[in-house]
């Protein structure tokens, strides 16, 4: 009798337990011989065989348990390995559902569109030294209240990455208001912040914070 062939990798062998001339791997019943019709012995070793030498030269020679998190990848030369590590891929459309940290690495040529900055919300300053973390948002919110305040900028972009935040202060002239000494202002100027409404600043530096260029975007705004 003729002999089906694996189909596999292609396509999936059909395993039916209905004997048929056309099945790739039946399963005999309790009740039947190998050697019953269209289940002979030398299909099911020629198939299985078959299937066998398929599925190792797609997968490659590694390690078959699976890692946690971690995905089968070719790493050429008919070999593959669990990784979390993607290299030189193409995602062609993805959706992300957490979120994701881009290890101050270099992204081309993207176009974006719909997207959103973080804001610190650091509410009232309550006087003293407020620090502004740039790791916790580029857009700044804030309120001057109590007394004097001090404000110090961290974390900046490293050297040659150019680095910006906007600072939205409410009643930033209700009290003195202090700006690190790394802050170049226009004519070296700091600006007249409002006693009580909001001002827009924004502030950017190119050598990781040795110097902060600060720009006044818009005074008693509200």
């Amino acid at each position: 009798m003729a002999i089906p062939t694996s189909g596999y990798p292609t396509t999936l062998d059909d395993t039916s337990a209905s004997p048929g001339v056309t099945i790739e791997f039946p399963q005999p019943a309790s009740s039947s011989d190998l050697d019953a019709t269209n289940i002979e012995h030398d299909l099911l070793h020629s198939n299985g065989s078959l299937a066998i030498v398929a599925l190792q030269t797609k997968l490659g020679i590694t390690d078959s348990n699976a890692a946690t998190n971690q995905v089968l990848v070719g790493t050429g030369a008919s070999t593959t390995a669990w990784g979390s590590t993607l290299t030189s891929m193409t995602l062609a459309g993805a959706t992300i559902s957490g979120a994701v940290d881009g290890g101050a690495q270099v992204i081309s040529n993207p176009v974006v569109k719909d997207y959103g900055e973080t804001v610190n919300a650091i509410g009232a300053t309550g006087g003293g030294t407020q620090d502004i973390d740039i790791t916790l948002g580029n857009v700044v919110t804030a309120t001057v209240d109590t007394s004097a305040n001090t404000f110090t900028f961290s974390n900046p972009s490293v050297t040659g990455v150019s680095c910006s935040f906007t600072l939205i202060l409410t009643n930033g002239g209700s009290q003195t208001v202090n700006w690190p000494a790394t802050v170049d202002w226009a004519a070296a100027t700091a600006p007249t912040l409002t006693a009580a409404g909001v001002d827009v600043l924004t502030f950017m530096t190119v050598d990781a914070g040795t110097i902060w260029y600060g720009f006044a975007g818009g005074l008693a705004m509200g």
